[in-house]
């Protein structure tokens, strides 16, 4: 990922972070909704640069010794180039760093290229919620060791 830069996000992203989010999912964040989650204790966002332009974001949570993905997201023109395996070890790096020692997610199962990238890093499947999502697919609940 030649020319890619990983940097936090913080509150003045929230725009940046809603515009890559909407471009890359059905289910649309405001920019409200993403100051509203990085006021929360714990959660951060790192947002990948390529060149001058943001090509994907990790939004996380920590709380005691757990994290946990709340998004991941890489914008479309963007994709296939290393960057979500970037952010998501960057993301875990940091989580890791705050002291979580386990991390977890949510993905839809018709989300096969993110379920690949997880399953890629490790991540095992350990449950499921039936019709979690609008469109009515499950999720796949995953979790992943940072010991």
């Amino acid at each position: 990922m030649t020319g890619t830069a990983i940097a936090p996000a913080g509150r003045e992203a929230a725009d940046i972070l809603a515009e890559l989010h909407a471009r890359s999912f059905d289910e649309v964040w405001d920019a409200a909704t993403f100051g509203q989650l990085l006021a929360l204790p714990g959660s951060f966002a790192l947002l990948a640069i390529a060149g001058d332009t943001p090509a994907g974001f990790i939004m996380m949570r920590v709380a005691a010794d757990e994290a946990e993905i709340l998004t991941l997201a890489v914008d479309p023109e963007k994709r296939r180039a290393g960057t979500g395996r970037t952010l998501l070890d960057a993301g875990l790096a940091l989580a890791r760093e705050m002291g979580a020692v386990k991390a977890f997610l949510e993905v839809s199962e018709r989300n096969a290229a993110a379920i690949a990238l997880y399953t890629g890093a490790g991540w095992q499947e350990t449950g499921r919620r039936a019709r979690y999502y609008a469109d009515g697919s499950d999720a796949l609940m995953l979790s992943v060791s940072l010991a």
